[in-house]
């Protein structure tokens, strides 16, 4: 009987630091292969495999396109390409990027669900905003097994706690438990095989890069009335899917979480741009009521005073407003914690 042997981690800031003691104190005779995503940039030197390798007991390599995964080993996502494994090959995708990053995580635990089923194990460790949820998800209903790092003791809680809130997960340990956890995982035998779902098969090829078109997103979305942040385009809203997630006609794919980031962000851009020539505004009324008093104009200095102190009410009203939307975001974060069970340290507050 097979057992589980393939074990796909992702994860995000404070990962590597994570996934070097992970390596360095997983048994050096593990029966199993590893796969690991982290978030880097597009310019990246490929350098993580080094690095995670120096305290490693068995191999760690970057993964290179078409390789034939060996038990024993670690592979490593290279900058800018999704890491898949399709049945026991290797496969690099330059396919379209998934919640802002190429490498993403869901992509590498979809197709460890689709090609090895029940023999997957998927882990969600450190990192902000919830990429790995939704390929969580899709792992689980390919009948792997989910486990997700203890938020409390996270170096950004973003990840794990976003996973925990999408999903049943299988087991929530600290990162001390985990060597012991995954021995014991890879010492049980899978369980049946389980029919791959269409939808994760297709977004898969999606990541990959291969062709898609707008009746293909048809067949797993449907079209909202909300733009694309990388390209303009119209997004769809995924049918089968947990966390909320969405897909543009080019594939550009968004949890909710990070598309909510994302608008935020231009949000507070534009505020912060506003709040800049409004301020402006005020200075230049100030200096227009300044010349017009020192050459006698006295009801232009006094219309530009006006002016001034209105744009100075508005530049108040605007510079509150982004202090109060930074207070509501750290109470949202806290309430997300509240709500798996996370002890939490809050703010003192005043009645």
């Amino acid at each position: 009987m097979d057992r589980r042997d393939i074990i796909a981690i992702g994860g995000s800031v404070g990962a590597i630091a994570a996934i070097k003691n992970l390596l360095r104190d997983l048994p050096r005779d593990l029966a199993a292969t590893l796969f690991i995503v982290i978030h880097v940039g597009a310019r990246g030197n490929d350098l993580l495999a080094d690095v995670l390798g120096a305290s490693a007991g068995f191999p760690v390599t970057t993964a290179v396109d078409g390789e034939r995964a060996q038990q024993g080993r670690a592979y490593v996502a290279p900058a800018d390409h999704h890491l898949l494994v399709i049945d026991d090959t290797i496969r690099l995708g330059r396919g379209p990027r998934e919640n802002l990053s190429r490498p993403a995580i869901d992509p590498l635990f979809r197709s460890i669900g689709a090609s090895f089923g029940p023999r997957g194990i998927a882990i969600v460790l450190t990192g902000m905003l919830n990429d790995g949820a939704a390929g969580l998800f899709d792992l689980k209903r390919c009948g792997g097994v989910t486990v997700v790092q203890n938020p409390s003791e996270a170096v950004a809680p973003d990840m794990p706690l976003g996973a925990l809130k999408a999903n049943t997960v299988d087991y929530r340990a600290s990162l001390a438990d985990l060597p012991a956890l995954l021995g014991k995982l890879t010492s049980e035998v899978a369980g049946p095989p389980v029919v791959v779902p269409q939808d994760i098969k297709l977004e898969i090829d999606i990541a990959l890069g291969r062709e898609i078109s707008p009746e293909t997103i048809a067949t797993i979305g449907d079209t909202v009335p909300i733009s694309c942040p990388g390209c303009g385009g119209v997004l769809s809203q995924i049918k089968n899917s947990s966390p909320l997630r969405f897909r543009c006609q080019v594939g550009h794919a968004y949890t909710s979480q990070t598309l909510s980031a994302d608008k935020e962000s231009a949000v507070d851009e534009a505020m912060r741009v506003a709040l800049r020539i409004i301020e402006e505004r005020v200075t230049l009324s100030e200096k227009m009521a300044d010349d017009a008093r020192s050459n006698g104009f006295h009801a232009a200095a006094a219309a530009n005073g006006r002016r001034a102190k209105e744009a100075r009410e508005h530049a108040e009203t605007l510079r509150r407003a982004i202090l109060g939307k930074s207070e509501t975001l750290t109470d949202e974060r806290l309430e997300s914690l509240d709500d798996i069970g996370v002890p939490t340290k809050r703010r003192n507050s005043t009645s």
